[in-house]
């Protein structure tokens, strides 16, 4: 497996276990809630053939710090742009999942982070976001915090897996639930909802249309917890994207469907 974490950095939002592989223009690859960048790992070993890949868990995910701090999507934002500061890269190419979607945007238009070219797949960016459940959640943590751990495990569990049209690999379904059994990591994932708010994409909004560089949107079209209709109204706002259905795929492509992502990406890149 080309995917490891064998980097610490020191961010402002606590510790962030890191990865890097392969040779040629550096490529980012940002995760989404509640993944990390585990999710990637069916697709780094062919993308670091023709790119010099990295990828990170963000603060409060994975196998970063999760001590209670900040971990909002402006806090997000700002770490990006100190990681990509951590490895000198200057225009790296980007690609984003969900709530790395408004991550990366906050980094290029708030943070001065210029991308050589940046695909968008399945991205949190636009209001209103969130299922019912998240909604849910976020005006109930303290309750939903109080669980004993077997039951937040089941929470966990079919939460992720509300998000796929197909199912994926046992042991990725493991790997992807794991990082939130132990008790900081049932901590970070409640308190992931309680810092949600719209506020931090409607900042960006208005900005779509300054992005500086080319974009290409690519959408699973069984997404079951973000319509495609908002990816389409997404590329709308941004004038040089190009959109792009990914064919009975749901809100995860690079677990289950790697190889049409990775088909999609070659053309993106």
């Amino acid at each position: 497996m080309s995917w490891a974490l064998d980097e610490t950095v020191q961010t402002q939002a606590g510790t962030v276990r890191a990865g890097q592989a392969g040779d040629g223009p550096a490529l980012v690859l940002a995760h989404g809630w509640p993944w990390s960048s585990f999710s990637w790992h069916r697709v780094i070993a062919e993308l670091a053939q023709t790119h010099r890949v990295y990828w990170y868990d963000m603060p409060g995910y994975g196998r970063s710090e999760m001590s209670g701090q900040r971990t909002s999507l402006d806090v997000q934002g700002a770490v990006f742009a100190e990681m990509l500061a951590h490895w000198a890269l200057i225009r790296p190419k980007v690609v984003a999942h969900d709530f790395g979607g408004a991550t990366t945007l906050r980094a290029h238009l708030l943070h001065g982070c210029d991308f050589d070219r940046y695909v968008l797949m399945n991205v949190v960016a636009m209001r209103p976001w969130g299922s019912d459940f998240f909604d849910h959640v976020g005006r109930h943590v303290e309750a939903f915090q109080g669980m004993p751990l077997h039951i937040h495990a089941a929470v966990v569990e079919a939460y992720i897996k509300g998000a796929l049209a197909h199912q994926i690999d046992a042991g990725d379904l493991e790997a992807l639930i794991q990082p939130w059994l132990s008790d900081a990591g049932k901590d970070s994932f409640y308190s992931q909802f309680a810092q949600a708010d719209e506020v931090y994409t409607a900042e960006v909004e208005p900005m779509f249309k300054d992005i500086r560089c080319d974009v290409t949107i690519l959408w699973g079209e069984d997404d079951p917890w973000i319509p495609i209709a908002r990816g389409r109204a997404l590329a709308d706002l941004i004038p040089q994207a190009e959109f792009q259905t990914l064919k009975g795929v749901g809100h995860l492509p690079q677990l289950e469907a790697p190889e049409l992502v990775l088909k999609a990406l070659a053309n993106a890149l």
